[in-house]
């Protein structure tokens, strides 16, 4: 969800809607299963929170962008954030945190740094762990474009990381 929104929505109440949703449609997924129930899911909950977004960021009177925070610094995005997290793993002493605290943060700039569909593509599959064949549906291509998407978008940001001062590549 956009960081604009954090202020104005709650997540839960997306998902509360999302499933909802769910509900109203299942006799047409039950119908016609195209593809797998959990991607179907993800697609429903997908399509409410792109309306919440449309809703709240595209309204004339009080549009979220009009908002000005009171908190200074860049925030990073969420789902990035997230990703980021995930691909560094679980630190426990106190100066491996202090490690993890700054790969986090060159970790976060390279992933920002790729293309939407290459953050896209990471995401999918070590984020929501879906397999090839479900990356592929997501995404609306070949299971073949998908890993060949995945593989450079990969290669991509070891680069990106290799770059880096600190040499993160290994992560």
């Amino acid at each position: 969800m956009d960081t604009r929104l954090h202020g104005r929505i709650d997540a839960s109440d997306v998902l509360q809607d999302g499933f909802l949703d769910l509900a109203q449609r299942v006799d047409c997924y039950l119908s016609d299963p195209s593809f797998p129930v959990f991607l179907w899911m993800r697609r429903i909950v997908c399509d409410r929170l792109a309306m919440v977004h449309r809703h709240h960021l595209g309204t004339q009177m009080r549009d979220v962008s009009q908002e000005v925070s009171l908190y200074r610094d860049p925030m990073p995005q969420t789902s990035s954030a997230a990703l980021v997290s995930m691909l560094l793993g679980r630190l426990t002493t106190p100066s491996n945190a202090a490690i993890r605290a700054e790969q986090i943060l060159q970790v976060q700039e390279a992933v920002n740094s790729l293309d939407s569909l290459d953050r896209e593509v990471v995401a999918l599959r070590h984020f929501e762990q879906l397999s090839r064949a479900e990356t592929a549906v997501v995404l609306g291509i070949s299971e073949e474009a998908a890993a060949k998407r995945y593989i450079r978008a990969l290669k991509k940001l070891k680069t990106i990381l290799a770059a880096m001062p600190d040499g993160l590549e290994g992560i």
